[in-house]
């Protein structure tokens, strides 16, 4: 009797065990499970590491399938494939990011290049205008200044015409107030002629009524 309760009692606890055994695994296999779901929804991380994921399901299967033997080995593996699938889709997910930001920074980088180009351009065609208008302006004072030399060459032969004009008619004068003054001698010459024949013949009667 003895014996027989012992044995009872010894079942008893044994099927306690497996029964706190299958629980403590079902639990596991829950955690695991809602973790792997978690991963596979979340709106960000759920679409990288596919390939881990559906490896960690298989894992979970083999786990749910597993022998109380294999439980401890199996549990292990889906644990790690767990870990492994969540941390892959964190890292594809940051490698996504970078990628992302590398991408912003590349046309970040082209639009600052583009810019300074298009200044540059804008530099070299306001300098290739203030070029023109510097040539413009050489050329206007160059025939400027070619206008003023040919003006001054023109006065200048016609201050020399003049010059020229003004001692002929000196010439002129000069020989006009010759003639004048040689005109004007020889008036006198002839006056004085005429007035020294006109005196004897006023004198002869006087000396003839002055006659016996």
């Amino acid at each position: 009797m003895k014996r027989l309760t012992t044995a009872l009692f010894a079942l008893g606890l044994l099927l306690g065990s497996g029964v706190a055994s299958a629980a403590k695994d079902d639990i596991d296999l829950a955690r695991l499970t809602t973790s792997l779901d978690q991963l596979a929804h979340d709106p960000v991380l759920g679409h990288y590491a596919t390939a881990e994921q559906a490896r960690a399901r298989d894992a979970l299967a083999q786990l749910a399938d597993a022998r109380s033997k294999e439980r401890p080995h199996a549990l292990y593996l889906a644990e790690r494939r767990v870990d492994l699938a969540r941390a892959a889709a964190q890292l594809q997910d940051a490698q996504a990011r970078l990628s992302k930001l590398d991408r912003e920074h590349d046309q970040i980088m082209l639009e600052s290049a583009r810019r300074d180009a298009e200044a540059a351009r804008l530099e070299l065609e306001r300098q290739r205008l203030q070029y023109q208008l510097a040539q413009e302006e050489a050329q206007r004072l160059q025939q400027q200044g070619m206008e003023a030399a040919q003006a001054a060459e023109q006065a200048k032969a016609e201050a020399e015409h003049a010059k020229k004009l003004a001692a002929a008619q000196s010439r002129v004068a000069n020989a006009a107030r010759r003639e004048a003054a040689l005109a004007a001698q020889a008036a006198r010459a002839l006056r004085s002629q005429m007035e020294g024949d006109q005196a004897p013949a006023k004198a002869k009667p006087a000396r003839k009524k002055g006659k016996p």
